[in-house]
């Protein structure tokens, strides 16, 4: 194949030298630029040349998870990502993908009145050089808790000179001063002099900074290359005109309607977090089946262009690869600002242009626009997708991008998305008005009132549970979320409540010094007079048995509340700010039941980000994914909380949230279940596990003795392995790997199964388990290689149709 720099490269002795795969990920073009003759075109970057949407993805995780490797997990869990407009939204929406928990911004060139700059920089050889940064949180760039500030990424396509992220660091440095930083980019360009200044940067300021890039090298440019590429090209313009004329659409553009989710941002340009990253995921597949029904199916809609707008570019590159992901011949790019010259060369990069007027009334005026390599690329349909401040009449007219388009391919859609209202916010969010006083037995939950306070609010009056196989289904396919309404509680058979009886006397024991010791590691390390937090509802029976210790053994009278964390949501805000009001939140000490994989552990950490004053350290009865560095046991047995529901917990249920029912000063929701009352073993739990603690006592102060000159620190071994089996599994989705005693129990309980792993050998810790999976007709595999005691798989493509009409598994496919 011919290199596709070879045309520039041979007029005017440009060379391109670095690793192996340089020329395999840029070509050369020459730009219509005063200020740089020449223009490194990015085959994966999806910005002009246009690219399978899962390459253009896939370059910026993988780039991601390098800097989470990097940074390691506790680090990441506080950095913050930034981009630059407009090549390199999409790809730092795709390292902050990569590093799962980080939120991301990019600079922009669309000012926002009401949202006061947070910084700008300049960007000295581009086109349109002003960058803002507009974050709809004024905290945005401080996220890192009492350690300090965490690491800043930035994120570009290419690190040429190093001179845009030398602006943007002596800029944010000034303003929000940290020490480390991160720069990521597709390639690595810098000569030896300009990274030496970057080097006199870190070393001017103390802070480190660390440069991540999938492929390094140079450019060589000829002393007088900016003249003689001038001249080169005003001698193509004076040969070629642009490949196509403007003219009207013959037809009308087909108009697709996304069902985008209320309230979710259209990008990072006002700030995206993991919350909005996770509802985004949700909502993509039934996105996507929108948009292949509106096209008439894929033999219809044939090979399809996605097409981005300037800024607006991981949006349209999410809905492209759902596309892919549904079957559909699809490739990915946007339109630019940037000027660049067009031939019609193997040995180009820039084959073909169209140039249509600005459509989105910019701050700095009217405008030409580009759409490059779109004519000639042999496409069936170009789907364009703006954002609602850019569908104008400008847009539709004559000569518009949507005509141009239309002579570029026979068919052409207009997908539009809400372009996001930013509301500006208060670093102290003093404006919400006084919260209600938390919910205690009996009127809320069985537990004694002075056993735990519940910061919810009573939904117990709303019908909110809905058939197992029917959550699923609409989970999956993106158009609800597991917060939003609860399954029917399980109704536990004689023969599964005899097994849970069983298993709690024979681990009453076992629960006991693990209680025990995490309690007294708390009370050492933590704060002599702590405030239990639980997480609702798994925690909660472990919170009050905390309490108890602390009480029967020291006897202090601990604070005990139970909050609500939702995966992709965050936990309760305005419980949050309820305990800060009452209590030091240096004081707060988060608890939960068990550890799998790790998710609420990195959720928690991102919620708290904007809450200076708590630790996001969560202290877990049991640890088996080695998440934590407080905890009990990193055993993973069977607790028998796990077998049951509401009826072990209080007679409470998950928490639910859903915006009609949860409004911005309220509380999180659930139901208390008194009509269960007749099966409750709530205060049984706690009773029966509270009886063995004289006889743990001094295995408990050898364990603490052991645990404290051990090193404890994380090593996320869980979520390593669970990587593992999604990929080995075919399911190619984390969330559907649930690991771990308790969260298979869950599985099985509340979601639909698709299979069971148990580690060969493994006894009485799985009767339960065994019992559950013969009554749903679910498979239980059994490995050598488990790092767990079982791992529970939901089921990846799950429609109805995936059980049978006595709602057993019935298969895979």
């Amino acid at each position: 194949m011919v290199w596709t720099g070879t045309w520039v490269s041979d007029r005017l002795g440009i060379e391109l030298a670095g690793d192996d795969e340089l020329r395999g990920l840029l070509g050369l073009a020459l730009r219509r630029n005063p200020r740089r003759a020449h223009l490194l075109v990015s085959g994966v970057l999806g910005k002009h040349v246009p690219q399978l949407p899962s390459v253009v993805h896939g370059h910026g995780v993988t780039l991601g998870r390098r800097v989470r490797a990097l940074l390691g997990p506790e680090e990441a869990a506080r950095a913050v990502v930034l981009g630059y407009a407009e090549t390199a939204t999409a790809l730092g929406h795709a390292v902050a993908d990569g590093l799962e928990t980080a939120p991301y911004l990019h600079s922009t060139r669309r000012p926002v009145a009401s949202v006061p700059s947070a910084g700008g920089f300049e960007e000295s050889h581009s086109h349109a050089t002003s960058h803002l940064l507009l974050p709809e949180d004024p905290a945005f760039f401080d996220r890192g808790g009492e350690a300090g500030r965490g690491p800043l990424v930035l994120v570009d396509d290419e690190f040429s000179t190093g001179n845009t992220v030398l602006n943007t660091l002596r800029d944010l440095h000034a303003r929000h001063p940290r020490d480390h930083y991160v720069i990521v980019a597709l390639v690595d360009m810098r000569a030896a002099g300009d990274a030496g200044r970057l080097a006199a940067f870190a070393e001017e300021t103390g802070a480190r900074v660390d440069v991540v890039a999938h492929a390094r090298g140079t450019v060589r440019l000829p002393e007088d290359v900016l003249a003689r590429g001038l001249r080169l090209v005003e001698e193509q313009d004076g040969r070629t005109a642009d490949p196509l004329v403007p003219c009207a659409p013959a037809v009308a553009p087909v108009r697709l309607e996304l069902g985008w989710p209320a309230g979710l941002p259209d990008g990072g340009r006002h700030g995206f977090t993991p919350d909005h990253r996770a509802r985004l995921r949700e909502a993509l597949p039934a996105m996507a089946a929108r948009i292949v029904d509106g096209l008439g199916g894929p033999e219809q809609a044939g090979r399809v262009l996605v097409l981005g707008f300037e800024e607006l570019m991981y949006a349209p590159l999410v809905l492209a690869r759902a596309l892919e992901e549904a079957g559909l011949d699809v490739r990915f790019s946007t339109t630019t600002r940037s000027p660049v010259l067009a031939v019609d060369d193997p040995g180009y990069a820039i084959r073909t242009r169209l140039a249509f007027p600005a459509h989105d009334d910019p701050a700095d005026g009217p405008g030409e626009r580009y759409a490059y390599n779109v004519a000639g690329g042999g496409f069936d349909t170009v789907l364009a997708v703006v954002d609602s401040a850019a569908d104008t009449p400008a847009l539709h007219a004559p000569g518009g991008l949507l005509a141009q388009l239309a002579t570029a391919a026979p068919r052409v859609a207009l997908a539009v998305v809400p372009a996001h209202t930013p509301v500006p916010r208060t670093p102290d969010r003093q404006e919400s008005p006084v919260l209600p006083a938390p919910l205690r037995g009996p009127d809320f939950s069985s537990y004694e009132p002075d056993d735990v306070g519940w910061l919810l609010q009573d939904l117990s009056a709303v019908r909110l549970e809905a058939p197992v196989e029917e959550r699923e289904e609409a989970v999956q396919r993106g158009g609800a979320h597991y917060a939003e309404s609860l399954p029917v509680e399980y109704q536990p058979t004689e023969e599964y409540q005899e097994l849970y009886r069983d298993a709690l006397a024979g681990s009453a024991a076992r629960i006991a010094r693990a209680v025990g010791t995490v309690t007294e590691l708390v009370l050492a390390e933590r704060s002599p007079r702590p405030v239990l937090v639980s997480l609702a509802r798994a925690g909660t029976p472990v919170g009050v048995l905390m309490r108890r210790w602390a009480r029967h053994r020291h006897g202090t009278e601990l604070p005990h509340y139970a909050v609500s964390i939702v995966r992709g949501r965050g936990i309760d805000a305005n419980a949050l700010r309820w305990l800060a009001a009452h209590h030091d939140p240096a004081d707060v000490v988060f608890v939960d039941g068990w550890t799998g994989k790790g998710a609420i552990t990195r959720e928690l950490a991102d919620a708290l980000a904007g809450f200076p004053g708590f630790d996001p350290e969560i202290a877990v009865l049991a640890d088996p994914g080695s998440c934590v560095r407080t905890y009990g046991t990193r055993e993973d047995f069977l607790i028998p909380s796990a077998c049951l529901n509401s009826t072990v917990s209080g007679l409470i249920s998950r928490t639910v949230l859903r915006d009609d029912l949860v409004g911005p000063h309220d509380y999180h929701g659930a139901k208390f279940y008194r009509e269960l009352s007749g099966s409750d073993v709530s205060r049984d739990f706690v009773a029966a596990v509270e009886a063995r603690f004289d006889e743990v006592a001094d295995a408990v102060d050898q364990q603490v003795k052991e645990a404290a000159s051990a090193d404890r620190a994380p090593t996320w071994e869980g979520w390593a392995a669970v990587e593992r089996i999604s990929e080995e599994q075919g399911i190619h989705d984390v969330n559907l790997v649930k690991p771990g005693v308790g969260e298979t129990t869950r599985v099985l309980l509340r979601r639909v199964p698709w299979k069971i792993l148990a580690r060969r050998g493994a006894g009485a810790d799985l009767a339960h388990i065994r019992l559950l999976a013969e009554q749903r007709g679910v498979p239980v595999e059994e490995r050598d290689d488990l790092p767990y005691t079982c791992v529970g798989l939901i089921h990846p493509r799950y429609t109805r149709g995936a059980t049978g009409a006595d709602g057993k598994a019935v298969g895979s496919a």
